[in-house]
């Protein structure tokens, strides 16, 4: 279980395996709107208390120009060349905000992906709280899985897997990063596409979670993360969590 603080674009330098799963969750373009729906840009949560530090702010400096094409370019690299042999082929798995699907497509397909399958993960609340007079509001994330020809490894004991999933609450794994997914979630995709021994990287690592769910479940994890703060919390509290979990 690796994270280096550095640049997805510098994977050579480390040697780092080919992987079976690359899981990646993209910054959004977002950029100065990062917590427009969330409770956080109040004081306390309460809108009462007037605007919090976090008003107006993003989460990370690459909210407003992250370019998908350059990550394909490079994160697409890490994943191992496409087997001979049915049933054993890689994929990678993005996180991505609605808007930005398409372009990961398209993204893809410029660096052999030709296939893709979106997900659609549906929670049981809304963080859109500050949207409490609208009638609809956000509950899901999405994510596309996207493959060169060959179907992807596939793990789920002869049952199938709907494309909208349900999106657990973590409440095991401290909380260190802004968009930090449920590493039940993350564990899940884990088991499903890979095998035990299999190697899975994440090119955006964030908190680490996706390294911690792979060590948990007897993968081999490596990840980036530019943000020395991140790989910090990584090291003094998620990667002490590493322990057996049930997903």
């Amino acid at each position: 279980m690796d994270l280096h603080h550095d640049h997805f674009q510098n994977h050579k330098r480390y040697n780092i395996p080919p992987a079976q799963l690359i899981i990646a969750d993209i910054p959004y373009n977002i950029g100065a709107n990062a917590y427009g729906s969330n409770p956080q840009w109040y004081k306390d949560g309460d809108n009462a208390n007037g605007e919090s530090e976090l008003a107006g702010k993003q989460f990370f400096d690459t909210d407003k120009d992250f370019r998908i094409s350059e990550f394909m370019h490079f994160a697409s690299r890490m994943l191992k060349k496409e087997p001979k042999e049915k049933n054993d082929a890689g994929c990678m798995i993005v996180f991505c905000a609605f808007e930005q699907q398409m372009e990961v497509i398209e993204e893809g397909r410029k660096c052999g992906y030709k296939n893709y399958i979106n997900l659609v993960f549906r929670k049981n609340f809304s963080p859109q709280v500050m949207k409490a007079n609208m009638r609809v509001v956000g509950n899901t994330e999405y994510a596309i899985i996207l493959y060169r020809d060959k179907l992807p490894k596939f793990r789920n004991k002869g049952r199938m897997v709907m494309n909208c999933l349900d999106w657990k609450r973590d409440s095991t794994t401290p909380k260190v990063h802004p968009t930090q997914k449920p590493i039940g979630v993350i564990g899940h995709l884990i088991e499903t596409f890979t095998d035990p021994g299999d190697v899975v990287v994440d090119p955006c690592a964030g908190s680490g979670v996706t390294l911690l769910a792979a060590e948990n479940l007897g993968r081999k994890s490596y990840g980036f993360e530019i943000k020395r703060e991140f790989v910090n919390a990584f090291e003094t509290q998620i990667r002490p969590q590493v322990r057996e979990l049930l997903f």
